[in-house]
């Protein structure tokens, strides 16, 4: 009997830790989250699942081109791309980045820029145009969707304070076929 009782108190510990341990990797370390819409098209697709590294800017500073989850205005979670950290000039003109006056290539947009034949896949704006500010804000990020037409992104709700960041995302974990890495 009483050998009984101590391996069902072993297995019942064994269940806490598990659990206490999987809530604490949830909600510190690690989290799962689905795409959800075309906007990050044609690098992530709509419903691909991913996981978030919520300690990446614990430690260290979001670059340029990370792919981010941040909490929108709308109550809902947003996966985009950072395009312009603290203190930076954003502008698009003919179809490319410019930030601090430097172009930048971004070819994970080559594909769709491809496809489009009625004009630039960004239209041109400026940071001030679209924010009415001349640079990023400190303790700010610009960030875009990759599917520029179809994205509501910095253009429109503005620019993403840091606190609402909940890490950055690389990795599709589901479906099977397109279990990836992405830039």
């Amino acid at each position: 009997m009483e050998k009984k009782k101590s391996e069902f108190w072993e297995w019942t510990k064994a269940l806490i830790i598990a659990v206490v341990l999987a809530a604490v990797i949830r909600y510190f370390l690690f989290a799962p989250i689905v795409v959800d819409g075309l906007s990050m098209m044609p690098t992530l697709h709509d419903q691909d699942r991913m996981i978030v590294n919520k300690l990446s800017y614990k430690i260290g500073e979001p670059e340029r081109f990370d792919i981010i989850v941040f909490h929108a205005p709308e109550n809902k979670d947003y996966i985009k791309r950072v395009i312009g950290l603290p203190g930076d000039k954003i502008e698009y003109k003919n179809d490319t980045l410019y930030v601090n006056g430097e172009a930048y290539e971004e070819p994970y947009l080559d594909e769709y820029k491809q496809q489009v034949i009625d004009g630039p896949l960004t239209e041109p704006f400026t940071l001030l145009e679209v924010t009415g500010q001349e640079t990023v804000p400190e303790g700010h990020l610009f960030v875009m969707g990759d599917n520029r037409r179809y994205s509501k992104d910095s253009r429109h709700i503005g620019t993403i304070e840091m606190e609402k960041v909940l890490g950055n995302t690389s990795m599709i974990y589901w479906p099977i076929e397109d279990i990836r890495f992405v830039d």
